[in-house]
């Protein structure tokens, strides 16, 4: 694992596409993909200049194999506190640990960012997931029955979870 740089902007890309073609778990499909090389290689170089965001990469076999990110709510005082965090990893990477590390080193980030509070989102029925984070200490604070509309399923519903750092 290791930190994005701008010149991973194809490899990402590429990632992204294949993720979110091969789970209905995530918040977007393929086709809505609209950032090019060049804006990608421009937010991982903000990123990369960032005290308080970090873009991680999965390598596996000299390929990046997933990514994870944290993300701040928003600069204003009142949720300066807040970070976001997502992870997407190949699905022939599934069950290797390759989340387990991603969410330990995100959290580690977090917290050396000074945030007080970590949130994500996950699909209910996206057990393996749900899982994961309670293991690491994240905690429910509620769910949105239709949070997402999926071609395939219909609704899914979102589970909001937190961590206090």
């Amino acid at each position: 694992m290791r930190n994005a740089v701008a010149s991973d902007a194809r490899a990402l890309r590429d990632i992204m596409q294949r993720t979110h073609s091969e789970t209905d778990y995530l918040l977007s499909y393929p086709d809505e993909q609209s950032v090019d090389d060049e804006q990608e290689a421009r937010s991982l170089a903000e990123t990369e200049r960032s005290d308080n965001e970090v873009e991680l990469v999965a390598v596996l076999g000299g390929r990046i194999v997933g990514s994870a990110g944290i993300t701040a709510v928003g600069s204003r005082r009142k949720v300066v506190h807040r970070a976001r965090f997502g992870i997407s990893v190949l699905k022939d990477c599934w069950g290797m640990g390759i989340g387990r590390v991603f969410m330990e080193a995100s959290i580690d980030c977090a917290r050396r960012a000074g945030y007080a509070q970590l949130e994500l989102e996950v699909v209910a029925d996206n057990e393996r997931a749900v899982s994961l984070y309670r293991r690491a200490g994240f905690e429910e604070y509620g769910r949105n029955p239709r949070g997402y509309r999926s071609a395939s399923s219909g609704y899914q519903e979102l589970v909001h979870m937190r961590l206090e750092l």
